[in-house]
């Protein structure tokens, strides 16, 4: 398919540069993927449109403050380090990641890190992708939480803050790993998980690492020929459980984002069962695809030509999300990881 067919006008002024007040006070779009048909609701009335005995899933994973600065020690040329993961068999405090501009980085050498620090570079891996070490940081971990900077999306055009620490993470995250939110899950508090549970829907949640498989810009013409990077998901035996359970009771699993989604049917059997399991993920949805375990999906609006993009449009056809997504810049809906929800049932 061509990539132009996934493509939208979307103005600057959709594009939500903060996050409201009020998590659950975002606005939700509604589209029902049967007849097309929208409507428009809340999020903090999504227990409305669930059914007892549904499940929703969670993604559990917490973002870490993956964007850091260095300097060039000849130049004092000022660079951005982002963190992809951890280097795959590589020693402590070794990482894959990303680092602009990369024409900057010939070889191997030394950058100094701010505030203090070494960033030593070890290998390219081609098109701004390196293996680093970073020296002199003691407690790596306790190094990020203090001098990381959340690493907000490029299409918010300010600096993170200290509020963005809290407001671009769940508040079920749990598990360190994603150098994105999974923006779905943004919505939820702690009050909306309590009466969705009053209204007898259940909860799981699974892990998926957010990284360049989610986020990476397409640039190939033809969709097929894009490339997804590695994932890691983990879907435990207590999910597993919640999904067969869920099977039985004649519910619907609801997947809170589209990183649910990928984990869920990276692991999904043909029966709508997930076998247990952790590992990387390469999974690319795009239309033609068939669904093995979600039956409803909660999620962000997404930019054009993205992905995600294309995975809501294998889930609920690509004319009428782009239809829906049209009537939604229109009614004043926020788009992207700060913004407003939409509802496919």
């Amino acid at each position: 398919m061509k990539l132009e067919l996934f493509d939208y006008h979307l103005p600057a002024e959709s594009i939500a540069q903060k996050p409201l007040e009020k998590r659950d006070a975002s606005r939700m779009l509604v589209l029902d993927r049967k007849t097309g048909h929208v409507t428009h609701s809340h999020v903090r009335d999504l227990a409305k449109w669930l059914l007892p005995n549904d499940l929703t899933v969670v993604n559990q994973t917490k973002v870490i403050p993956a964007r850091l600065f260095a300097t060039k020690a000849d130049t004092g040329a000022r660079l951005e380090i982002f963190l992809l993961r951890p280097a795959m068999g590589g020693e402590p405090n070794e990482w894959e990641v990303l680092i602009a501009p990369a024409k900057r980085i010939k070889g191997v050498f030394i950058l100094n890190l701010e505030p203090k620090g070494e960033v030593a570079v070890l290998e390219s891996l081609g098109e701004g992708h390196f293996i680093v070490r970073f020296n002199k940081t003691g407690n790596f971990k306790n190094f990020l939480n203090k001098y990381g900077h959340i690493p907000l999306p490029p299409y918010i055009k300010r600096a993170d803050t200290q509020a963005d620490r809290e407001r671009y993470q769940t508040v079920f995250a749990k598990k360190d790993g994603s150098v994105a939110a999974p923006t779905a899950g943004l919505h939820f508090t702690p009050a909306l998980l309590a009466d969705l549970k009053k209204q007898g829907v259940r909860q799981a949640a699974a892990t998926l690492h957010v990284g360049l498989g989610t986020f990476l810009p397409v640039d190939t013409e033809e969709i097929e020929n894009h490339v997804m990077h590695p994932e890691t998901l983990e879907v435990s035996p207590a999910l597993a459980k919640a999904i067969e359970d869920t099977r039985k009771r004649h519910g619907r699993v609801v997947a809170i984002g589209t990183t649910v989604v990928r984990a869920l049917e990276s692991a999904g059997k043909e029966s709508g069962l997930v076998e247990p399991s952790s590992f990387d993920t390469r999974i690319f949805i795009t239309p033609g695809y068939q669904f093995k375990v979600v039956d409803v999906l909660f999620t962000n609006f997404h930019q054009p030509k993205s992905t995600l993009l294309m995975l809501v449009s294998a889930f609920a056809g690509r004319e009428r999300i782009l239809a829906a997504y049209h009537e939604a810049i229109k009614e004043g809906y926020r788009f992207l990881s700060y913004g407003d929800a939409m509802l496919i049932l």
